[in-house]
């Protein structure tokens, strides 16, 4: 990036950024996510980080919030309230510690982590032990004088307990204002059932909560206020004791916050809140990390809008913002032509992505999205990363539409469009590109699931002429193997081991393994349990098909149009031929014996494929829908509208936790 690039582009962050923090900050709405925000404000900072001398006053990374609301009382902090740097990853975390160390002249003497709640920062102010005063952090030189609302808070001491500490007669605490995530659910469903707009999240609740002009409508919201500075000298000299001071005192600390000895002591914290943070009854983003030492806080003092001697982790994001390099076309196992944004680069959910879905031409247009375009990628899970919205004010007019070409961009035939289909496909059934894909899907987990065959082997079997469908593989050999590249004898053997011992295969994982358009887990499962044996779905109807519940039409003609192909059938025969053997469907009786199982959010412990195939080794079924006949809902995070059709039904809803011990994990 040449110099009036990086001009340009911070011009634009800027403007772009300053919107979404007075939107979140001063009128308590939000448009994209806060993780798609810090990833725009990390981005502007680290172009300054490179052009120094493009630093200005008014970047939002020299400034601290927007003003306040029209309504209260202005309040003039005594001490700037500043903000925290961000860090989103272990290296940075590292960097900060030697920055720190080289300006000390010495190494840091420990550290202290607490987590990061999502709430509204606080300041509140006692004279003599008593409470005189409580404002918001504002833009860090004026809040909003909100004393009465607060005293409405039962976890606030309207006089503070006597302990042994000589305290000065003012004494000023910082801390945030929490609401559950139990209580946001309480709240927004009195909004629903008062026809009012619901809460984003409970960062927002609290912030709404607090700026109430009545105090009445203030208590009638749960609200915890957890103390985690002292503002005031009272002669503490690590940040673990200013804790114990803010315990003593009456006010209510996290009891998840720990000192840390060193960057590895920081690690293992880290990693185990990444993982139990969703257990929390509140939400947490991340984790503070604070020089221990205060004698050496005071040393290091603050820099710009931020405190040297304090860090902000932000756990791994689902959402993060990049730009789109280009748009390329890929061609799937059925032959529908998918476009894929190539990105810059950006870590996201724990992992760095350079590629998202697009989905199709529709989606590409209700978007907007274009080759340059600056745009908010998501990625749940183990979910395909796709772009869930654009930011058109960042562009700078070089931004190229895309549209889907009319020929295969691998075989050059024609594209068609099916009715009432939003998917292009190539229209010759021996696109090269389509038998690769094939075979993808083949050897996946879902599937046959061969250990160690991969697509960087596929490939080079194909290529090298050993294969041409799935069903070649069976017919390998290790003298076949050993002339190719990276095959030695035993990673030779291995892999024709590992293929032999994929020969004996249920029926569900069969169906699925043949790339049927429209056929996926759960209805390769629905089949098989109807029909129980290849033989007869291959000779089915299509009036039979649609007859069954959770088939419809479309899925129907498609397994009567595969089925009645002359190649589909030689391929089948193909494989039996090498070998394949269909296991004959018993009577299930597992634990889990006609239970139904629907799955909804995002797992932390098992991939949604694992927790399915659990449930079908014990003798369950999983559905994509939710309705009267299943069994159990099992919710992760972040859960969609099958959570709450499960409450209306009063079904069984599991945890994670709870699903696991019931398949004895």
């Amino acid at each position: 990036m040449s110099k009036s690039e990086a001009k340009e582009r911070i011009a634009k962050l800027k403007t772009e950024i300053n919107h979404h923090r007075y939107l979140y900050h001063v009128l308590d709405k939000q448009e994209i996510s806060d993780a798609a925000l810090d990833s725009l404000k990390h981005e502007l900072w680290k172009i300054e980080q490179a052009w120094p001398d493009l630093i200005t006053p008014d970047s939002p990374t020299q400034r601290v919030a927007g003003k306040p609301l029209a309504g209260f009382n202005k309040f003039k902090h005594p001490k700037p309230i500043l903000s925290i740097e961000d860090a989103f990853s272990l290296i940075e975390i590292k960097d900060w510690q030697e920055r720190n160390e080289k300006l000390l002249g010495e190494k840091i003497n420990g550290y202290f982590g607490e987590l990061k709640m999502d709430g509204l920062a606080m300041v509140l102010t006692y004279e003599r032990g008593l409470l005189i005063k409580a404002a918001t952090r504002g833009n860090g030189l004026i809040g909003e004088e909100v004393t009465s609302n607060i005293r409405t808070i039962e976890s606030v001491p309207l006089v503070l307990e006597k302990i042994k500490y000589n305290l000065p007669d003012l004494l000023e605490i910082r801390g945030e204002i929490v609401i559950t995530k139990r209580e946001l659910e309480r709240i927004n469903k009195e909004q629903i059932k008062r026809g009012l707009p619901t809460f984003a999240n409970p960062r927002n609740l609290a912030a709404g909560s607090i700026r109430q002009l009545d105090p009445k409508v203030t208590a009638t919201r749960r609200m915890e206020f957890y103390a985690f500075e002292l503002l005031t000298e009272v002669g503490q000299s690590t940040h673990q004791e200013v804790h114990s001071i803010l315990h003593d005192l009456g006010f209510k600390t996290s009891a998840h916050s720990r000192e840390l000895a060193n960057l590895e002591a920081i690690e293992k914290y880290l990693k185990i809140w990444e993982t139990k943070r969703n257990s929390l009854p509140y939400q947490t983003d991340g984790v503070v990390l604070v020089v221990n030492s205060v004698p050496q806080e005071k040393l290091l003092g603050s820099i710009g809008k931020a405190d040297r001697w304090m860090l902000a982790y932000k756990f791994p994001a689902e959402q993060a913002t990049t730009r789109v390099l280009d748009i390329v076309v890929q061609v799937g196992r059925t032959g529908v032509l998918t476009p894929v944004a190539v990105l810059e680069p950006v870590l996201v959910a724990g992992s760095t992505v350079s590629r998202a879905t697009l989905h199709n031409q529709d989606e590409v247009e209700r978007l907007d999205v274009r080759i340059g375009d600056t745009v908010i990628i998501q990625k749940a899970g183990d979910v395909i990363p796709d772009v869930v919205q654009t930011l058109p004010k960042l562009r700078t007019g070089k931004e190229k539409p895309f549209h889907l070409p009319n020929i295969c961009p691998v075989c050059g035939s024609k594209v068609v469009r099916h009715p009432d289909e939003v998917a292009f496909y190539c229209s010759n059934s021996k696109c090269f590109a389509v038998a690769r894909e094939k075979i993808y899907h083949f050897v996946s987990r879902a599937a046959f699931d061969f250990d160690g065959l991969g697509p960087k082997i596929i490939d080079q079997l194909l290529n090298s002429g050993l294969i041409k469908d799935a069903a070649d593989l069976f017919n390998l050999t290790e003298g076949d193997l050993e002339p190719l590249e990276r095959f030695a004898e035993k990673s030779a053997q291995n892999l024709i081991t590992a293929v032999s011992a994929r020969k004996k295969i249920t029926l569900p994982r069969f169906i699925n393994s043949l790339g049927i358009r429209h056929v996926g887990e759960e209805t390769a499962e629905l089949l098989a349990n109807k029909f129980g044996n290849l033989n007869f779905l291959m000779k089915t109807e299509i009036n039979k098909f649609e007859g069954i519940a959770g088939i419809g039409p479309v899925v129907a003609r498609s397994l009567v149009d595969f089925f009645a192909q002359a190649d589909n059938k030689k391929f089948i025969n193909k494989l039996l031929n090498a070998g394949v053997k269909i296991a004959t469907p018993s009577e299930t009786k597992g634990q889990l014996a006609n239970q139904t199982f629907v799955f909804t959010g995002t797992l932390n412990k098992l991939t949604r494929g694992q927790a399915k195939e659990y449930v079908r080794k014990l003798g369950g079924k999983t559905s994509e829908t939710v309705s009267q006949n299943t069994n159990y809902v099992v919710v992760g995070d972040n859960p969609g509208s099958k959570n709450n059709q499960a409450k209306k039904l009063s079904l069984k809803i599991l945890s994670e936790d709870e699903f696991c011990q019931l398949v004895g994990l």
